[in-house]
């Protein structure tokens, strides 16, 4: 692949955590406005190179940094503000979309240690969630509101109250919505822990571990519905706004679409237990109705699921069947992979759809990387950065090579396929020093028509440590 080098161009410095860049056109205005979410509750806007304050809800966000188990109080979290996106009528109709967890509502978690499953060990392969409504992390809320004539926003309507059972996989820019159906995706993750301990993400009746749509236009007359984890505790009204495109789901950091052809090309990203990142590619798929699924569950039946998509967690990682790694205690430098779920691997085998790229977390070639996790993809259809045009651009957190700090993020790109062959990915080269700062590359966003990109870099893991961020935007090397 060509050997692609950028200039990181700083926009703004010292905000928080950025969870959501994306752009939108104000009501009355007449271009674009760069939108930047931070995961403490913050929404800024960036005017005439100022960054102005658009929304506030860090009041309402949960108390970031306490959650992770085994490590209390270490700063790392992956809830808070996490999803903002513009209706694609927001300059006539001001409606836009948040998608946070709540404060107060801070649980124990689902399971009172770390989990990791035994082959050897049925118990650990077949757990189911219990006492739901007392075993969870936190509440995550989806809401829609407007950008009143007065220039304030204000909270219409809550669309969806989901109870999460750990702090982690809940997506980040879990809100886009889509040019061919004009409907709100959400993609959040299984639920988190590790290795998605209650198989929720094959579940069917599940929220967790589902990319879905929402149909914004229907009008449920619930400003408030029930806090649900399963599709069937849903009433009715809110049932049939939703569809459900996908399942198998690890954890999601958005969702792309390309115009190609006089049709969308779809990019998903699944974020890696320990083995691979995998990038997801599909044009056609066929939804199915919440109320469809609910109705073949009271059936005990199975719903066609022709045209569905099925990313394969948990029995895949990506291109492989997920591995527990352990270390050889006879060769260090050496690990042993064990199938995880081999019955669930053999299930899903042929289900599932084919990732159009997988990189992994360990890489001997001298043109790739070790990766941590997927934070960003985004579809470039730029002419700034020729090499990089219609191309897939994707964000690790971290390189994973065994170096001393500082950290540094990745960025990658890998191209359109139409063989649906594996395909290969290559590093997009920069030269910006950010001396001895640490660079976690945190999110990943595109202008309206994905000519410009956008990058979120943060100094510190710990969304604890505030101030710490820098929003770039990805130029031609100069």
């Amino acid at each position: 692949m060509v050997n692609v080098k950028v200039n990181l161009r700083p926009i703004v410095r010292k905000v928080n955590l950025p969870t959501v860049l994306k752009t939108a056109t104000l009501p009355g205005d007449s271009i674009e406005t760069l939108f930047i979410a931070t995961q403490v509750g913050e929404i800024f806007y960036i005017r005439n190179r100022v960054i102005r304050t658009f929304l506030d809800i860090r009041p309402q966000i949960i108390k970031l940094g306490t959650s992770e188990p085994g490590v209390s109080g270490s700063g790392y979290d992956e809830r808070g503000l996490i999803g903002l996106a513009f209706h694609p009528h927001f300059y006539y109709n001001g409606l836009f979309y948040l998608h946070y967890s709540v404060a107060g509502t801070q649980g124990p978690g689902a399971l009172s240690e770390r989990f990791k499953p035994n082959p050897c060990d049925p118990k650990t392969l077949n757990l189911r969630w219990i006492n739901r409504e007392t075993h969870y992390d936190h509440i995550d809320t989806v809401e829609e509101w407007i950008l009143q004539s007065n220039g304030q926003p204000q909270k219409r309507r809550t669309l969806l109250n989901l109870r999460r059972p750990f702090f982690n996989h809940n997506g980040v820019n879990s809100l886009n919505f889509s040019p061919e159906t004009g409907k709100l995706v959400l993609t959040t993750g299984d639920g988190g822990s590790g290795y998605d301990p209650f198989n929720l993400s094959q579940d069917d009746m599940e929220i967790a571990g589902k990319i879905i749509e929402i149909d914004v236009v229907k009008n449920t007359f619930i400003n408030n519905p029930p806090i649900v984890t399963r599709f069937n505790e849903l009433p009715v009204p809110v049932q049939e706004t939703l569809t459900v495109i996908a399942k198998g789901v690890r954890n999601i950091p958005g969702i792309s679409f390309q115009r190609y052809n006089n049709q969308y090309i779809k990019y998903v990203g699944n974020v890696g237990q320990d083995l691979a990142e995998s990038i997801f590619s599909f044009v056609y798929y066929k939804p199915i109705p919440v109320t469809q699924l609910v109705q073949a569950s009271s059936l005990k039946s199975e719903p066609d699921q022709e045209g569905f998509i099925n990313f394969g967690w948990r029995g895949w990682e990506g291109a492989f069947p997920t591995s527990i790694i352990r270390g050889c205690a006879e060769n260090p430098t050496l690990d042993e992979k064990t199938i995880a779920y081999y019955n669930e691997t053999i299930k899903t085998s042929v289900k599932r759809l084919q990732p159009l790229t997988s990189y992994y977390h360990k890489d001997p070639r001298s043109d790739k990387f070790g990766g941590t996790a997927l934070t960003g993809v985004q579809a470039y259809m730029g002419n700034g950065i020729p090499d990089l045009k219609g191309c897939v651009v994707f964000t690790d957190l971290a390189r994973n090579e065994g170096s001393q700090p500082p950290v540094r993020g990745v960025l990658g790109y890998t191209r359109v396929r139409a063989d649906c062959k594996l395909n290969d990915f290559s590093i997009i080269n920069t030269d910006y020093n950010f001396g001895t700062q640490s660079a976690y590359y945190v999110s990943l966003g595109t202008n309206l028509n994905q000519t410009r990109l956008y990058l979120g870099v943060y100094g510190s893991m710990k969304v604890t440590d505030l101030n710490q961020g820098t929003v770039f935007e990805i130029v031609p090397d100069s």
